[in-house]
Parts: C-alpha cells; structure tokens; sequence
C-alpha cells in the first residue's frame, strides 16, 4: 500500500482511529516520509446518506481536500515507544494488586485479619509471616514475632490477627497467588529497567529564556522551593546507602529531568512515576497546543458550556478517557491535605463546590501549571502559603468593595479583637 501510494505522488494522507488496527499503518507512512493526519471518529460520523466503509473512506478523502480536518494529538515515536512500555507496567501493577486481594480474600476466609495490623499484607513482614505459614508454622505467637519492629500494633494485636482456622486449599490459594505476585514484581523490575533505557535514548529540551504567551502563573514564582532530598537508607553501622528502589527512582528523576528541562516532581502532589506517566502520555512538545486554556480542555479538564439561545444548557466537562487527566486528578486528590497554596486552593473549592468539582479545578490548574513550565522551561517555585492566603483576602476584599460600590453602600470592616 505504501509503495503504491508513493507511485501515485500521494503526500499526505487522512485516516480514522480505529481501536489498535491503525498502529501499524500509521507507523509504515510515517517512516516512509508520508504525512499522516489521524482523525477522531467522533469528529467526522455523520456521514451523509448509508454508512459503509467506502463512504467513510471517501468522505474522509473529500474533507481531507478542502482542508476541513483536524488531526488528533499522537506525540513523537520515541515518546510512544515509552508510553507503550509504560502503560505495560501500570497493567502488571494491577494485575500485582489482583493478586494481593486473592490472598486477602483467602486469608479472610480463614479467619485470619492480617491486613488489620500490617497495612501492606505484601509487605516485608508480610512475605515473611506468609512464608512460615506455607512453610507449615501455626503457633501465632512464632508468627508474630516475624513482623518488623516498627510495625506500631502490639504483640497480642498481631497474635490475635493471626490466630484462625488454618485450611489446607486456601493455603494452596495463597501459595499460588504469592508467587505470581512475585512473579509480576520480578517483571516489573526487567519493565523498569527498560523504561530508563528508554529514557535515555529520548533527546532532552533546551530551556527558553521566556514565554511568548506570558509569565508562570503567580502560584508557582513567588518564593524559591527547597531542593527535595534523597531518602537514605541507613546501613547496621551507621553507613549511609542507598536502597534499590531510591537509587532506580533517583536514575527516572535525572533523566526526567534531562528531557523536560524542569523538574516536575517539584509540584506537590506529582512524585517520579507521575511525572513518567505524563510524558509517556503528553510528550515533550508544548506547541501541539495553543495555550494553556487548550491544553486543559484536550485533557478534558475544562468546563465544555453548551449555550443555545443565549442561555448555558450544560458546563460539565467532556467525558474524556485520558491516562494523564487521572494522574492529574489522584495528584489534585493528594494535594488536599498539604499546607500549600494549592492546597488552600483545593480546600477553597471543596468548601464552595464539593469535593468532585474541586478535584476537577486542581487538576486544571495543575494542568495549566506544567503547561507554562515546560514551555518555558523555568523550575518551579513554591509560594509561601500564608502569603497565598493574604493575597487572596485582600482580593476578596477589595471585590466585596467594588459590589458594594454598585450597589450604592460602603464596606465597613470591624475592628478585631484583642
């Protein structure tokens, strides 16, 4: 197809997304110097007259020539590459997480409440409890002493949880379900490792000196941040080491770096396989879209109004299946129960619009945040909270003096109290 679309001096070609099929075609043009312009299906479905796969195709062919398409955002191939291999490890973490309730679930029906005083069952002091009871260890009291000492429930607490009905199948359960489960850690850990390599195949940015739609928002300039530290972890003579787990997350946040310019894991609420997730997913190229305001809209992250007749029918936002969206949205989540300005943001709008609605309108300043960031290639600088708050009162203030302004009253403020 592709040697015969070059014959016929064909340059560019339109074609619809299809579930995965169109994978290996698009790819094929693409390397062989054809433009692709992939469209969204959604977009172009009303066909005129009978709906077939020939008058798809040539309704397609007759828009793509008057220039009426519009392509849909699919970023570089090396940033495929790694999102292909990212959204690998995000289903075999669920399929870890698929495991661990199997053995909950069994441990339930044999009465024994683990996961009542360990909050991670797949924990060190987990797999070891585990193991001596398919080893064929029953004492409790054996059992309990295996946990780690900074395990925060009491002996007896953990003897209690670990005394029950102890059956022969359900062990056979656990047994087969703890292996696959280590089983899957073991390819998470090959996964990683080929995510870094990845990674670093991946050509960095260079940092702009300013941005040509205008400066970082205010919540992110008006204070240097403190660098994040390294956790170490300490060795039995006092040596400090790093463990695996630091040092692979140290390596993804040295090249994250490399290639966005900024360190994203900065922001509160986006630690390292966050900040991973959304350049497998959004890429490195900001220009795909106009600003900021069309960047969150694409993430599905902005009010979508529907007027008719001058009057707003519906401002709930598209209903858009975007991996980076969620990531932003369990971010917005987590930033609720900091002492940061975002987090007075989050706290604000839960108090005006309920928890939903404020997790969509963190989400969208976070969104329009690392937009501005990486088109412009500053670091990011965490304002100081008690400012953020002052700051803010004092602009409602002076609203509430412009209301009463029209309104024909003045804005009287009581005296405080000792």
């Amino acid at each position: 197809m592709v040697q015969w679309l070059k014959k016929c001096r064909v340059t560019t070609v339109a074609m619809e997304s299809t579930g995965v099929y169109w994978h290996g075609v698009y790819q094929m043009l693409e390397q062989n110097g054809i433009e692709v312009l992939l469209v969204d299906a959604h977009s172009v479905k009303h066909v005129p007259g009978r709906k077939t796969d020939v008058c798809d195709c040539q309704w397609l062919q007759e828009l793509h020539t008057y220039g009426l398409l519009r392509g849909a955002f699919r970023p570089a191939d090396e940033i495929c590459r790694l999102r292909t291999l990212q959204r690998h490890r995000k289903n075999m973490v669920e399929s870890m997480a698929m495991h661990t309730q199997h053995i909950q679930k069994a441990l339930n029906e044999m009465n024994l409440h683990l996961h009542h005083v360990l909050s991670d069952i797949t924990g060190e002091s987990g797999q070891r409890i585990l193991d001596a009871m398919l080893a064929g260890e029953r004492d409790a009291r054996q059992l309990a002493s295996l946990v780690d000492r900074r395990v925060k429930k009491s002996a007896a607490e953990i003897e209690a949880a670990l005394t029950g009905d102890y059956r022969h199948e359900q062990l056979f359960v656990i047994g087969q379900s703890l292996e696959m489960w280590r089983a899957q850690e073991r390819a998470i850990q090959a996964c990683d490792a080929q995510i870094l390599q990845q990674l670093e195949k991946i050509s960095g940015l260079e940092k702009a000196p300013e941005s040509p739609l205008g400066e970082i928002p205010a919540i992110a300039r008006e204070t240097p941040s403190e660098a994040k530290t390294i956790p170490i972890a300490t060795g039995k003579k006092g040596r400090a080491r790093q463990s695996p787990k630091t040092a692979q997350e140290h390596s993804f946040r040295v090249q994250l770096q490399r290639i966005l310019g900024v360190d994203l894991t900065q922001i509160p609420g986006l630690g390292v396989l966050a900040v991973l997730t959304l350049l497998s997913e959004i890429g490195t190229d900001m220009n795909k879209w106009r600003n900021a305001k069309a960047f969150a809209s694409w993430l599905g992250l902005a009010p979508c109004n529907k007027v008719s007749g001058g009057r707003v029918l519906s401002s709930r936002t598209r209903p858009v299946v975007s991996r980076a969206a969620t990531i932003l949205r369990m971010a917005a989540m987590a930033l609720g129960r900091t002492q940061t300005p975002l987090g007075s943001f989050y706290r604000r709008k839960q108090a005006q619009l309920g928890a939903p609605k404020a997790i969509t309108a963190t989400a969208r300043k976070l969104a329009c945040l690392i937009y501005e960031l990486l088109k412009t290639g500053q670091p990011y600088q965490a304002a100081d909270v008690r400012v953020y708050d002052l700051n803010y009162k004092k602009r409602a203030i002076a609203a509430l003096r412009r209301r009463a302004a029209d309104l024909g009253c003045d804005l009287v403020e009581s005296p405080v109290a000792a």
